[in-house]
């Protein structure tokens, strides 16, 4: 016979457990294609592009010449192991070796580092910029010509560019920019052109008439055009067929993931998803409450922001593999400088509050959900860095990790929600050298990422002493007379 102690506990069970049986009941799986698998058709002794396609390239393909070492620092590699003493070797654009203190086998004509009493990590990911957003100085000309040129658009990403890389950031997801701007930006980085974070950029944010965002689709001479403008960081779609040729633009200029946005109905995302995933392009959408829901089942790859959501989509996240990014600074800004919240947005209809996003945070961290760092600072808010990375690496703190355990959310997990964990994020053998030196223990005290003084990117050095560094033009010889 049983006792009430023993009915009580098994009462106690299924109500736990009521809520994911259910949710799986209902979930039969996505609706759109898989992400196309870039590792059938090509074995890895074939060099690929250091981006998501993975693209044929050249054995020795935008790798700098030489090599350098980094001597008597200490190693936080990303991985989840303990801060530990080490030497770290680079040649060209990727880490050769982690080397043991009194461990001197590099090559010789390597360029040493002394780091001692500092810290040596991965570089920092940011998920979510919006490289060409409009300043404070710009809101008069959002609609202007002379507000979508793209030109100041160029310019305007250069400048957050410098911005970030001096706080320690050496990846940037962007999720939607104006025209072409954030791609020239992208080849520009990545050919040591320009110092920076390297770019990984969706274009142009996908939405629907009205939807989310699709008030910067517009602009003089272009109000009556469907798609928007051009140059615009929003292109407008309606039904499932446009969704599938707004994404097919978007890869067409090079895109390395897609970036959709409420409202939608769910023929459109669906469509969205299936034919991004088919062109081998993860998705990640600015989505809230049902459509949410509607996300999920199309399949995407990430969700941003803390936004309201039930707790079965929580539960079907957590199963499904789908990763967040949850900005709580960018709402903790609009709450503290918009006059106490996100107003004027149909894609904003529920309470928010400095309370409810994080304790949304707890809820997908409680899931088991994957979530990185995104600190989407529009306007002028990249003026607050690197205060505002701090502030999100504090709230995961606040939301369950600790100190080290959000470092590696900014780091290595971070790559692997850009689908690029194999190459970045962690500082190991075969990775590529986006690497920083910070003057303190960020492991320990976050404030020290205010101290960051050497940045290399690609095996280049792009931070020196804490400022920009490009290096000397070396001249070319005239051509001579024959």
């Amino acid at each position: 016979m049983m006792t009430i102690a023993r009915i009580a506990a098994l009462l106690l069970a299924t109500a736990i457990t009521a809520t994911p049986v259910m949710a799986q009941d209902k979930d039969s799986g996505p609706e759109a294609r898989p992400l196309y698998n870039r590792d059938r058709w090509l074995p890895p002794t074939v060099p690929t592009s250091d981006e998501v396609l993975r693209i044929p390239v050249p054995a020795d393909y935008n790798a700098p010449k030489g090599s350098f070492v980094l001597v008597g620092g200490r190693l936080f590699d990303g991985t989840g192991k303990p801060a530990r003493p080490a030497t770290v070797v680079v040649e060209g654009k990727s880490i050769t070796a982690v080397l043991s203190p009194g461990n001197r086998n590099w090559p010789a004509d390597a360029v040493v580092y002394d780091v001692a009493g500092k810290t040596v990590m991965p570089g920092l990911i940011d998920l979510h910029t919006h490289l060409t957003n409009f300043r404070s100085a710009d809101a008069a000309n959002v609609y202007s010509s002379a507000g979508i040129s793209g030109a100041e658009s160029v310019m305007r990403g250069q400048w957050r560019m410098g911005i970030f890389l001096q706080a320690g950031v050496t990846s940037m997801r962007d999720v939607g920019s104006h025209g072409d701007a954030p791609f020239v930006l992208k080849r520009a980085q990545a050919a040591g052109e320009i110092p920076g974070p390297r770019i990984f950029a969706a274009g142009q944010l996908i939405t629907q008439t009205g939807g989310h965002a699709a008030i910067h689709a517009f602009g003089p001479g272009f109000p009556e055009v469907p798609n928007g403008n051009p140059n615009s960081m929003t292109r407008i779609a309606s039904g499932p067929d446009q969704w599938r040729e707004a994404v097919r633009i978007q890869f067409a200029k090079g895109a390395d993931l897609i970036k959709l946005a409420s409202e939608y109905n769910q023929a459109e995302i669906t469509a969205a998803v299936d034919e991004a995933h088919s062109l081998g392009l993860p998705v990640t959408t600015d989505t809230e409450t049902q459509y949410i829901d509607m996300a999920i089942k199309a399949g995407v790859d990430s969700i941003e922001h803390p936004l309201p959501r039930s707790d079965a989509a929580i539960v079907l996240m957590a199963r499904r593999g789908i990763a967040s990014v949850p900005t709580f600074v960018p709402y903790r800004l609009v709450m503290r400088t918009w006059g106490g919240g996100y107003f004027g947005s149909t894609s904003r209809r529920f309470e928010l509050n400095e309370e409810s996003i994080l304790a949304m945070g707890r809820k997908m961290r409680r899931a088991g959900i994957k979530m990185g760092i995104g600190l989407d600072l529009v306007t002028d808010w990249p003026d607050y860095m690197p205060g505002a990375y701090i502030n999100e690496l504090e709230s995961f703190e606040l939301i369950g990790y600790t100190k080290a355990e959000a470092l590696v959310a900014a780091t290595k997990t971070s790559a692997e929600i850009m689908h690029m964990g194999d190459r970045l994020g962690t500082i190991e053998p075969g990775k590529l050298a986006d690497i920083i030196v910070v003057d303190g223990n960020p492991d320990e005290d976050f404030t020290a990422l205010r101290k960051v003084r050497t940045a290399f990117v690609n095996g280049r050095l792009m931070l020196q002493d804490g400022r920009l560094y490009k290096p000397p033009h070396e001249e070319v010889p005239m051509p001579e007379r024959k």
